[in-house]
C-alpha cells in the first residue's frame, strides 16, 4: 500500500498526459487562428466591395449606396484588417506552441493580444450591426428611413460581412479560453 507518497511511475505518465493535451490544444489554437482569419478577412472585402447604384427618373441623375458613405463601415474595414493582420502574424507563435507546448511567456502574451484584438472586433461589428440595423428598420421618430427597399443587395452583402465579423468575435473567445486552460494546466 502507498503510505502517501506518489511513485515515479505514475508522475511520469501525467506528465505526458498533460503534454499531449496541451498539444492538442495548440493544434486547436492554430486551427481557430486560421478559421477566425477567414472569417475576419472575408467580412472586411465583402464590406470594403459593397456598393450599389440606383437609377432615379433618368440614367444621368442616380443614388449610389456605398460602405465608405459611412464612417462606421470605414472604422468596420479597418478594424477587421487590422485582426487579420494580427492573426496572420500570430500564427508563427501559434506553431511555436505546437512544437513547445510547455511555453508560458509568449501564451500570456497571446492572451493579452488576443484580448486587445477581441476588444476592437467587438467595437467594430457593434457599431456596424446599429448602422445595419438602421438601413433595414428605419427610425420614424427621427426622420430616418430603411433604405433596404431600394438598396436590397447592398443591404444583403453588408448583414453578410456581419455575420463573418461576429464569427471572428466567438473565435476570438474560444481563442482566450483555450489559452487559458492551456495556462492553467501548468
Amino acid at each position: 500500500m502507498k503510505a502517501g507518497g506518489v511513485e515515479t511511475g505514475e508522475v511520469a505518465r501525467a506528465s505526458v498526459v498533460t503534454s499531449g493535451v496541451n498539444k492538442g490544444v495548440a493544434i486547436l489554437d492554430f486551427i481557430l487562428r486560421i478559421v477566425a482569419f477567414v472569417c475576419t478577412l472575408g467580412s472586411a472585402i465583402a464590406m470594403g466591395t459593397t456598393n450599389e447604384t440606383l437609377p432615379f427618373f433618368t440614367q444621368f441623375i442616380r443614388f449610389r449606396a456605398k460602405y465608405d458613405d459611412l464612417p462606421t463601415f470605414t472604422f468596420f474595414v479597418v478594424a477587421n484588417s487590422i485582426v487579420s493582420a494580427y492573426l496572420i502574424l500570430s500564427l508563427p507563435i501559434s506553431i511555436f506552441h505546437i512544437m513547445r507546448s510547455a511555453a508560458q511567456n509568449s501564451r500570456i502574451v497571446l492572451v493579452i493580444f488576443d484580448t486587445a484584438m477581441l476588444a476592437l472586433l467587438t467595437a467594430g461589428a457593434s457599431a456596424s450591426a446599429a448602422i445595419v440595423y438602421l438601413a433595414h428598420k428605419g427610425n420614424t421618430k427621427a426622420n430616418w428611413f430603411s433604405i433596404c427597399q431600394q438598396f436590397n443587395s447592398f443591404c444583403e452583402r453588408i448583414s453578410g460581412s456581419l455575420i463573418g465579423s461576429f464569427g471572428g468575435v466567438v473565435l476570438f473567445v474560444l481563442l482566450i479560453v483555450l489559452s487559458a486552460v492551456a495556462l492553467s494546466r501548468r
